[in-house]
């Protein structure tokens, strides 16, 4: 779903539509599999619950899990782009340090996950 892009992103391709919710999700299974493969280390008990962070119109946002969005498919909340949606988009996905640096920026703490929600 996502390819690597540069020194702090990963790039792909999303069928991104409105969300009535205040955060941006994505399909939980998606989500989990993401965070597993991009964010963690494969060393000792880690989570997979964290928030992506994902870039779009220059935009950085928290990307949280969801059941019931399609897979393959990134729910926006209103305001987030300006642009017309539905459509497919190209979204940029901060690498681990990055998504940290960018979630501490925004006042998201370890325990991140249960307070997004």
């Amino acid at each position: 779903m996502f390819e690597e892009f540069s020194a702090g992103y990963y790039l792909g391709r999303l069928y991104v539509e409105p969300h009535d919710g205040d955060h941006a999700v994505i399909h939980r299974t998606d989500h989990e599999r993401m965070n597993r493969r991009l964010y963690t280390s494969g060393e000792g008990v880690e989570r997979v619950d964290a928030p992506l962070v994902m870039k779009l119109d220059g935009r950085h946002f928290p990307v949280l899990g969801r059941e019931g969005v399609p897979s393959g498919t990134l729910g926006l909340p209103p305001g987030v782009t300006e642009s017309d949606l539905p459509d497919r988009r190209e979204v940029f996905l901060a690498k681990a340090d990055r998504a940290a640096e960018l979630l501490r920026y925004a006042g998201y703490e370890e325990g991140y996950a249960d307070e997004a929600v």
